[in-house]
C-alpha cells in the first residue's frame, strides 16, 4: 500500500475538493427528491422495466459503496492510485450513483400509503429535515472531513483511530444510518416507488452497518464487542 504523503500534489488536493463538492451536492439532489420538491423521471414506461431500474439503481449504489468501503478492495486499489486520493474516488463514486439513482428512479404503479397536506405535510417534512440533520451531525461528532476525503487529500493525518462514541454515539451505534431511516420513511407522500425506495435503502443500511461492524470489531477488538452489548445498533431502545 501506498501511504500518505505529508503534502499531497495539487492534483489530488483538487480531487479533495472535487469530490467534497460532488457529496454535498449529491446529498442535497437526494434530500430534494426525498422531500418532493423534486420529481421522479416518469417516462411512461413499462412498470416491470421500471421496477427492474429502480432496484439495480438501489443495487448498483448498495455493492459499489459496500465493496469500496472493505479493507481488502482498499489494501488493492491503493496499489493503483496514491493512498491520500483513495477516499476522495470513494466519495466522488458514491456521490455520483448518488445522484444517478434521483435521476434514474422510475415511478411506479399502484396504491398511495399516504399523502399528506398542509400541517401533517409540514410536520413530515420537518422530520425529514431533522433525521438529514442527524446524519450530518453525526458526520462531524466523528471526523466530517476524514470521513470525506478532504483530511487525506490535504496530508492532514488524524493519527491513530481511538474509540470515543461521542453524544449521538452513545444513543444508537449509527445515527447516521438513523438519521437516514427517518429522512426515508417520514416522506409527506409515500407512494409505492418511495416503498420500494425507502425499503431497500433499509435493507442496504441494516447490511452495510453488519459490514462496517466487522472492521470495527477487528480495528478496536473488546472495546467495540462491549459497545454492541451495551448501544443498540439503529433504532433506540
Amino acid at each position: 500500500m501506498m501511504p500518505p504523503t505529508t503534502n499531497p500534489p495539487l492534483p489530488i488536493r483538487l480531487l479533495g475538493v472535487a469530490s467534497y463538492a460532488a457529496v454535498v451536492t449529491s446529498l442535497l439532489y437526494f434530500l430534494a427528491f426525498l422531500t418532493g420538491f423534486v420529481g421522479a423521471h416518469d417516462d411512461g414506461g413499462n412498470p416491470v422495466a421500471a421496477v427492474a431500474i429502480d432496484l439495480g439503481l438501489v443495487a448498483l449504489f448498495g455493492a459499489s459503496h459496500s465493496v469500496m468501503a472493505r479493507a481488502s478492495f482498499k489494501r488493492a486499489w491503493t496499489r493503483v492510485i496514491p493512498a491520500a486520493a483513495e477516499r476522495s474516488v470513494y466519495v466522488l463514486v458514491a456521490s455520483a450513483l448518488l445522484a444517478l439513482l434521483c435521476w434514474s428512479w422510475r415511478p411506479l404503479p399502484g396504491p398511495t400509503l399516504w399523502s399528506a397536506s398542509g400541517i401533517a405535510a409540514t410536520v413530515l417534512m420537518t422530520g425529514q429535515v431533522l433525521g438529514f440533520g442527524i446524519a450530518l451531525l453525526s458526520s462531524f461528532l466523528i471526523d466530517h472531513y476524514e470521513l470525506f476525503g478532504l483530511r487525506q487529500a490535504f496530508g492532514r493525518d488524524a493519527g491513530p483511530r481511538q474509540f470515543r462514541t461521542p453524544l449521538l454515539y452513545r444513543v444508537v451505534r449509527h445515527p447516521l444510518y438513523l438519521g437516514l431511516v427517518i429522512t426515508l420513511w417520514l416522506s409527506p407522500r409515500m407512494d409505492l416507488g418511495r416503498v420500494v425506495l425507502a425499503a431497500a435503502l433499509t435493507l442496504y443500511v441494516a447490511i452495510g452497518a453488519r459490514l462496517e461492524e466487522r472492521d470495527l470489531v477487528r480495528t478496536f477488538g473488546d472495546d467495540y464487542r462491549r459497545y454492541q452489548r451495551e448501544v443498540p445498533m439503529i433504532l433506540p431502545h
